[in-house]
Order: C-alpha cells, then sequence, then structure tokens
C-alpha cells in the first residue's frame, strides 16, 4: 500500500530529498512511528488540525520543541518527559507541611501583635494617668487647661462607646475581612499612642472614643482568626481523608478542638504578657520620680475591704520631681514605635481567615441579615447560659487592675510597687494559660470550673482582709494573690473562648458569636467604671454573685448538651450572588459550609422547565428581575 502523502511537514527534517521529501502522518489520533524514526529523533507524531486530548497535546508539544530546537530523542525525553525521580504522594506531604507551618505563623504573628497593642495601650495609659493625677505636673506643664476633666472624658470614651458595638460590629467585620479588621483595629490603638505626643482635648478625647469603637472589633476579628486556623490546621493535617467515592469527607463536628485548644493557650499565653510589658515604662523609666510611700500614703487610713471608692486618702503630689518633655517624647516615641511594629506583623505576617470566595459568600448574606444575626442568635440556649460567665470575665480582668492591684496593693505598699503587682499577675495569668492543654486529657467543663474554684476562694480571702497601709511585712500576700488571680483569669479566658470555637464551629457564625462574647464583656467593664466609687464590699459581693450564677448557669448548660437538647440557631441566609459571569453562577458550590450541607441548603436546584416563559424575558443571568419584570410575571434566575 503506498503511503499518504504528508500533512505537516516538519521544520528541520531535512531527507535525502531535501524539503520535497518530508516525514509525514496519516490521519488519526497517532502516526505510527519507525524505529528509524525514533533513532533520528523525528518520532514525535503530528495530528490534522488543533490537538485534542492530554495524549495528543504532549505529542504536539514534542513535536514543536522537536522542530524549532532540533533536538533528538533523549534530549527531548529529558526536557519534556516525567521527572524520574518525582514522587507525588512526597510532594503533597511536603505541600501540607508548609501549609501547616503557615497556620503556625498566622498564630504566633496574631498572638505577638495583640501583646504589642494592648502592652502599648495599657502601658501608655498607666503612665499618662499617674502624671496627670500629680497636682504640680498638671499646673506646671498645663496651667489651667483642665487635664482632670479631659481624663475623665477620655475614660468615658474608652468605656462607653463600646456599648454600641453590637451594632455595627459585624458589618465591620464582613465588610472589611477578619485580618483587615485586625489591622484596622490595631492602627486605631497606635492612633491612640500618636495623639499622646500634642495632649489637648481635641487630640486626646477623639482618639479614646476611637479606641472605644475598635475594643470589640479587634477582640471579635481575634477570636474568630484563631478559631479559623485551628480549624484550616485540622484541615492540613488530615488531607488524606476520603469517603468511599475518592472525595474529600466534610470533618467530624468538634474534630478541630485539640488543635483550637493549643492556639488559644498560645494567643492567651502571649497576651497576658502584655500586662508585663506595660509595666515596661514604669520600671524603666517612671519609678525614678515618684515620692515612697511614707509620702503618697501619710492620709490613707484604711485599705482592702474597709475601703471605699479608688484610693481615699491618697496624696495629691506623688512625682518627687517632673520628668523633662524630651524624655516623655522619647518614650511616647518608643511606644510609638512598638505599636507601629505591631501594625506590620498583623499586615505581613497574618494570612487571611477566608478564601477570597468565602469572603464574598460571607457578604452576601445582605447587610440587613448580618446586622440582625447578632440579636437573632439570643434564642440558643447556650448563649444564654454563658452570658452570665461574659459578664464575670470583664468583671475580673478590671478587678485585677483596679480591685487588687489599687485597692489592696497601692493602698498598702505604695505607688512604686504597682508595676510589680501587675508583673506577678501578669506572668501568673501566662504561665496558667498552658494550663488549658490539660483539656486535652480532662473532661470539657474542668478548666473553666476550675478557674471560677480559684476565684470563688480568693474571692472568700479578700472579703475578709484588710491589710495595713504603709505596713511591707504582708507584700509577699499581695504577689501571691495576685498571681492567682492571674491563674484563675487565664483559665476563665482560655476556656471561654476554647468552648465557643468548639461549640458554633460553622464559618458563618464564629463572628456574630465572638462579638456577642466581646460585647457582654464590654458592658461589665462599663459597669464596673459607673460602680467604681461603691465600697470593696460591695464590689466583692457583686463578684461573688456573678461568678456563682456564671458557674451554676454554665453547669446547667453542660447538663442540657449531654441530655442531647437541640439548640435553636437562626438559619443563616443563601449567598445572593449579583456578579455576573462568576464561578457562583454555576450550580455546584465548593465553599457549601457545615450548616448549608446538614440542612440541604448546598443542594443543586432544580433545573427550570424547557419552553418560552410568561412575561418577559429576563435582561440577563444572575441579577435579580426589576420590578416591572416582576409586575410581569418574570422570575429572574435566582428566584425560580
Amino acid at each position: 500500500m503506498e503511503a499518504e502523502p504528508p500533512l505537516y511537514p516538519m521544520a528541520g527534517a531535512a531527507g535525502p530529498q531535501g524539503d520535497e521529501d518530508r516525514l509525514g502522518v496519516p490521519d488519526g489520533p497517532e502516526a505510527p512511528v519507525s524505529g528509524d524514526q525514533e533513532r533520528e529523533g523525528q518520532g514525535s507524531p503530528v495530528v490534522r488540525g488543533r490537538p485534542g486530548g492530554s495524549g495528543h497535546r504532549e505529542a504536539w508539544v514534542r513535536g514543536a520543541i522537536a522542530g524549532a530546537s532540533g533536538m533528538r530523542g533523549p534530549q527531548l525525553d529529558e526536557l519534556v518527559g516525567a521527572y524520574p525521580n518525582y514522587n507525588e504522594e512526597e510532594e503533597e506531604r511536603r505541600y501540607y507541611r508548609r501549609k501547616r507551618l503557615g497556620v503556625l505563623k498566622n498564630v504566633l504573628a496574631a498572638s505577638a501583635g495583640g501583646m504589642l497593642t494592648y502592652g502599648v495601650y495599657l502601658g501608655l495609659l498607666q503612665m499618662q494617668l499617674i502624671l496627670h493625677y500629680d497636682e504640680t505636673y498638671r499646673e506646671v506643664k498645663y496651667g489651667n487647661m483642665g487635664l482632670p476633666d479631659i481624663d475623665s472624658k477620655m475614660l468615658m470614651g474608652i468605656n462607653v462607646t463600646p456599648i454600641a458595638a453590637l451594632l455595627y460590629t459585624p458589618v465591620l467585620i464582613r465588610f472589611f475581612g477578619t485580618k483587615w479588621m485586625m489591622f484596622l483595629a490595631v492602627g486605631i490603638y497606635a492612633l491612640f499612642v500618636s495623639t499622646n505626643y500634642w495632649e489637648r482635648y481635641y487630640t486626646l478625647v477623639p482618639s479614646a472614643v476611637a479606641l472605644g469603637m475598635a475594643i470589640v472589633p479587634l477582640w471579635a476579628s481575634m477570636g474568630n482568626y484563631i478559631t479559623r486556623m485551628a480549624q484550616k490546621y485540622h484541615e492540613y493535617s488530615h488531607y488524606k481523608e476520603q469517603d468511599g467515592q475518592g472525595l474529600k469527607q466534610r470533618p467530624p463536628r468538634g474534630s478541630h478542638a485539640p488543635y483550637l485548644l493549643v492556639f488559644q493557650a498560645i494567643f492567651y499565653s502571649f497576651f497576658h504578657l502584655s500586662f508585663a510589658c506595660a509595666q515596661l515604662p514604669m520600671i524603666y523609666f517612671l519609678n525614678h520620680y515618684l515620692y515612697d510611700l511614707n509620702h503618697t500614703l501619710y492620709n490613707v487610713q484604711s485599705c482592702g475591704t474597709n475601703s471605699h471608692g479608688i484610693l481615699s486618702g491618697f496624696n495629691k503630689t506623688v512625682l518627687r520631681t517632673l520628668p523633662r518633655s524630651g524624655n516623655l517624647i522619647v518614650v511616647e516615641s518608643v511606644l510609638m514605635a512598638v505599636a507601629f511594629l505591631a501594625m506590620l506583623l498583623v499586615l505581613g505576617l497574618c494570612g487571611a481567615a477566608y478564601r477570597p470566595t468565602e469572603e464574598i459568600d460571607l457578604r452576601s448574606v445582605g447587610w440587613g441579615n448580618i446586622f440582625q444575626l447578632p440579636f437573632k442568635h439570643v434564642r440558643d440556649y447556650r448563649l444564654r447560659h454563658l452570658v452570665p460567665f461574659f459578664i464575670y470575665s470583664g468583671f475580673e480582668v478590671l478587678f485585677a487592675c483596679t480591685g487588687i492591684a489599687l485597692g489592696y496593693g497601692v493602698c498598702s505598699v505604695g505607688l512604686e510597687r504597682l508595676a510589680y503587682l501587675l508583673v506577678a499577675y501578669s506572668l501568673g495569668a501566662s504561665a496558667a494559660s498552658l494550663l488549658g492543654l490539660l483539656g486535652l486529657w480532662l473532661p470539657r467543663p474542668v478548666p473553666l470550673v476550675a478557674g471560677a474554684g480559684v476565684h470563688l476562694l480568693l474571692t472568700f480571702v479578700l472579703f475578709f482582709w484588710a491589710p495595713v497601709p504603709r505596713v511591707l511585712q504582708h507584700s509577699w500576700i499581695l504577689y501571691v494573690a495576685a498571681a492567682l488571680w492571674g491563674v484563675g483569669s487565664a483559665l476563665n479566658k482560655t476556656g471561654l473562648s476554647t468552648l465557643l470555637g468548639i461549640l458554633y464551629e460553622d464559618k458563618e457564625r464564629q463572628d456574630f458569636i465572638f462579638t456577642i462574647y466581646h460585647w457582654w464583656q464590654a458592658v461589665a467593664i462599663f459597669t464596673v467604671y459607673l460602680g467604681s466609687s461603691l465600697p470593696m464590699k460591695a464590689k466583692l459581693a457583686v463578684l461573688l454573685v456573678t461568678l456563682v450564677a456564671a458557674a451554676v448557669s454554665y453547669l446547667r448548660m453542660e447538663q442540657k448538651l449531654r441530655r442531647g437538647v437541640a439548640p435553636r440557631q437562626p438559619r443563616i441566609p443563601r449567598p445572593q450572588h449579583k456578579v455576573r459571569g462568576y464561578r457562583y453562577l454555576e450550580e455546584d458550590n465548593s465553599d457549601e459550609s457545615d450548616a448549608e450541607g446538614e440542612h440541604g441548603d448546598g443542594a443543586e436546584e432544580e433545573a427550570p422547565p424547557a419552553g418560552p416563559r410568561p412575561g418577559p424575558e429576563p435582561a440577563g443571568l444572575g441579577r435579580r428581575p426589576c420590578p416591572y419584570e416582576q409586575a410581569q410575571g418574570g422570575d429572574g434566575p435566582e428566584e425560580q
């Protein structure tokens, strides 16, 4: 049989007959290759027209490279052939190992950023209030500007503004995204630091109001971020788990709990160190200018449980010499640099909490629904039972800074030892945050109830203890009490955040849940701010009642869960995408949530019946019909 004439002559394949004797291939998917052609490097099949499947595409590429470069068989195989030592399973393992290391980097960066941010904020606020308290400093530096009035309005802005945070926090988090909300909130804290270069009413008070608006969004986004990182780490650690059809199966509920517990322990271990970092300006700068306790506590008559308000009888002059303005500028510049470093940590080292398509999903449920959903979650009995613990969590952290540190500590051993008391609290809380890891082996209620038990015991002791002013023999008791209170605080914070991440693991609900948690904390802190002038016995009684109510309510919730009482959760609406030509117009949704899968919301919709539809045709896919089209009977693609 005679060979067919050549179809596509191959460049560079000069035969004995010159250009008219080029090699060709017959019709078909592949051309038979002779041994001589294979030895000469001309065995690459050439197909008619455009290459079809993967085999045709590879053959077409080999032919093109061989024709353009004149490569022979072994050289061509080395260039385009499969890598001889390639191990797909090993490469996949390395890929997910890099992913897990990236998640750890995100957790450490977020923890360090939160520690630096709150260390700078608390340190600057503490130094500022001490300086402005001194009567001589106010008169010499600022004259009749009215610093006490400015400070009271600044504290009011910080404590009162978060009351409205429930209205805007979920909207801000969904609008900016979790990571960018963290970055924006840290930037507002840095703005507050920068305004202290020029202390005036129009700089301090507006920045304090802005900071108060950022408190709840920062903490809600932080809690959401750490929870998402635990879920991602679990996903990257169990990437081989597949169902019977070879598809990736949804992890069982609560499977990310061990990783969440570890990550929350790391985060709060870093965060509680911020109280120690905040004392560095006090230890290395301000303590050199302070009077000793014999001067500052000269008119103080009672401390501890017998005291009223905050430091009644404390001397109005606490500075022995006034610090130079240049030295104050240097300290504030260092604090500003640390705040800027915290911003860079969040910006540069923290990865995104969600994929871009997931971010679009979270925003596409409708801004009205996003606004309403925090209020609708009140119908969930689990949240209602945890509200007393949320309130107590705000009470106890402020009692550590004002009750123990000031009412018991400064009142008896002097202002110069305030920094060391808070360092003891910070180190005890940071070390005890790692005790939360015991939850890996103990039942879930144990760490949270243990923290409540430590605080209950300390509250009883403090209720009957009144240290004598200007007596240092009992100072070691203060340090032990501060450290033990830090232990209870750490178990409380770590246990609550871990519990919320376990109970509410759906990605559509986490920002709402953490917003509710930290909003109740802000309400509790505002209540403490209003009752700062109460007697210490009244404060301890409120703390004791709230703690007992919180523990009983929490145990009641755990009992309901063991009985299998189903919580009533509000339904999250399906995303309504209005982007034309985007992948969301496809039927399958790769970002289907657990809640959608369980309730059947993620199932494919039934195709519309063929044939003409009454009324005018919709103007295009991927959008809702206009009111005129709706009146004419056109439903549009999204309402079929």
